[in-house]
């Protein structure tokens, strides 16, 4: 298997994981850039991620032109290419509406790493607001190059960035630990949204213990533990190395 063929096996692992996970619903989607020209990224075409299969697979390159493909595009693949292009160590980028994560990108209340697993998300979560350059009467989708560089800023080198009324985007290494951040992603809102409810502090991890987390290999036999079992759960199993091609 080439190292091309590798990748596009993996996200279509990864589209699948994250629908059977709840972080993607019919609207989410996930790139990986392209392994052989980090000047273009691979997406799917625009579909639900839970019916992604390799021949879905678009290659585009940063301005969000496709590549010799022209079924329909997701209209927001815009924030994939400016992330990546403002963000050379970028492999993965993430847009999902994870119910959990939605209360945290319309309050004041920020959202925090308060579970070890969702250290990847960073010990900051900036928030944007579309308004704030493209005015009040948008559809809040990111439809433009110029909408995904300005959402690319606010993110800046953070992992994660929370979109009003909207969702997020998210941004790692590595496909898998990517993937792996996004799942902890909403599971940490979620025990922080029940904590703050519960009453008292909520305390947040430290920038030491975020950083003892982050200092893993993101692609480690631990790491890579989660992803295995859900692909598995997401009926997908059959394609991990040693288990068959796509």
């Amino acid at each position: 298997m080439s190292v091309l063929d590798r990748a596009v096996r993996d996200l279509v692992i990864a589209n699948r994981v994250l629908a059977n996970e709840g972080v993607l619903d019919a609207y989410g989607h996930v790139s990986v850039r392209h392994p052989d020209d980090p000047q273009r990224y691979l997406l799917s075409r625009s579909l639900g991620p839970e019916h992604v299969t390799p021949d879905d697979i678009v290659e585009f390159t940063l301005d969000g032109t496709a590549v010799s493909d022209d079924r329909p595009p997701y209209l927001e693949r815009f924030i994939h290419g400016a992330v990546y292009a403002a963000r050379p160590e970028v492999g993965a980028v993430v847009h999902g509406h994870t119910a959990a994560v939605l209360p945290y990108t319309i309050t004041d209340v920020p959202l925090r790493a308060v579970v070890h697993d969702a250290s990847d998300i960073g010990s900051h979560i900036p928030r944007w607001d579309i308004r704030e350059e493209f005015g009040d009467d948008t559809d809040m989708l990111v439809r433009s190059e110029e909408m995904g560089k300005s959402l690319a800023r606010r993110l800046g080198d953070h992992s994660v960035v929370l979109m009003r009324g909207h969702g997020f985007a998210a941004a790692g290494r590595s496909l898998v630990m990517t993937v792996r951040m996004c799942v902890y992603l909403g599971r940490n809102a979620q025990v922080q949204t029940i904590a703050a409810a519960a009453g008292g502090e909520v305390v947040a991890l430290t920038d030491g213990e975020i950083a003892a987390r982050r200092a893993y290999d993101p692609d480690s036999p631990a790491m890579r533990r989660g992803w295995n079992a859900w692909a598995e759960r997401a009926g997908c199993g059959h394609l991990l190395d040693g288990q068959g091609a796509p």
